[in-house]
């Protein structure tokens, strides 16, 4: 089963908490997970940014909502019960809880009120009163800041197409560097452009001391890099005795280039143009930082009464 949005969610965790008695947040999520069917790779599914589980997240908003609607409360860390308001919601035997429903509720109105008042009216608002809305805030945030990232991809290969073959090879050597390749950026750039090559651009150190040494081939590709001129790089290095190679290109390889590397002997990664545009992002090369934005939640064990 796919895993239930948070709304969907709702429902069912009032009806858990119907005993009237204090219950875990682990518990509620145990008992979700059954009641909902969900497989242990449902249950191990990450946010993008790999920071928090998808279900978990859910749950925990389904719970915040309910709380701030005065539905259940939570008198210590961890735990949470029904209140009488949300016994009053149970005995109605409603099919579904939703943000609108919560919406008659005083409480609710004003966090949701809060909410707006505090949103940069500039910026797109996270919509509380939209049943149709399936995803918590920390979804919407990083599907927009993979959307925004996607698109700064698409920016950063047009660019750099646009450049010079002996700027995209100091392009490489800038990001070898800054991934902790190398040396001095004088041992990092050895034989870049080097004419009479046979296949290969450059070397570079694996590590400070040079206990290793890459072979680097970077060319600007338009068309898709098939197997022919990856087993060409492959042949310059048999002919270096080296064991270790990094093919970069600013288009895509074939599934048989793929295939290819991942069937010898030699370690040779393949990094296509999108790979390359999120390690230029992830290590800042070629873009700059506009704005930072921190999500933090609660650290209930400050609250610890001692």
């Amino acid at each position: 089963m796919a895993i239930p949005d948070y709304q969907t969610i709702m429902l069912p965790l009032l009806k858990f908490a119907q005993d009237q008695k204090e219950h875990t947040v682990r518990e509620s999520v145990e008992f979700l997970a059954t009641y909902f069917n969900l497989s242990q790779e449902d249950l191990a599914d990450l946010l993008p940014s790999g920071q928090q589980k998808v279900f978990s997240n859910r749950v925990a908003w389904a719970r915040t909502y309910l709380k701030m609607a005065k539905v259940i409360e939570s008198n210590r860390r961890s735990y949470f019960r029904i209140t009488d308001r949300g016994m009053l919601i149970l005995n109605k035997n409603l099919d579904r809880i939703t943000v609108s429903y919560l919406e008659r509720f005083p409480e609710f109105v004003k966090f949701k009120n809060k909410h707006k008042e505090d949103s940069d009216s500039e910026n797109p608002q996270i919509n509380l009163s939209d049943d149709s809305v399936t995803q918590t805030p920390e979804e919407m945030l990083e599907d927009a800041y993979q959307k925004i990232r996607q698109d700064l991809v698409q920016e950063i290969l047009d660019k750099v197409k646009e450049c010079s073959p002996s700027f995209f090879e100091r392009l490489v050597v800038d990001l070898l560097l800054k991934m902790g390749y190398g040396g001095s950026r004088k041992d990092a750039g050895k034989a870049m452009g080097r004419s009479g090559d046979e296949g290969i651009d450059g070397i570079i150190k694996e590590d400070r001391l040079g206990l290793d040494i890459i072979y680097i081939q970077a060319k600007r590709w338009e068309g898709v890099v098939g197997r022919p001129e990856i087993q060409k790089f492959v042949g310059a290095l048999v002919g270096q005795r080296a064991k270790k190679g990094v093919f970069l290109t600013t288009s895509s390889f074939t599934n048989e280039a793929i295939t290819y590397v991942s069937s010898i002997d030699s370690k040779v990664v393949l990094i296509d143009g999108e790979q390359l545009a999120q390690f230029m992002m992830d290590f800042d090369i070629g873009v700059s930082k506009v704005a930072a934005y921190e999500v933090k939640k609660i650290d209930t064990d400050y609250f610890v009464d001692e």
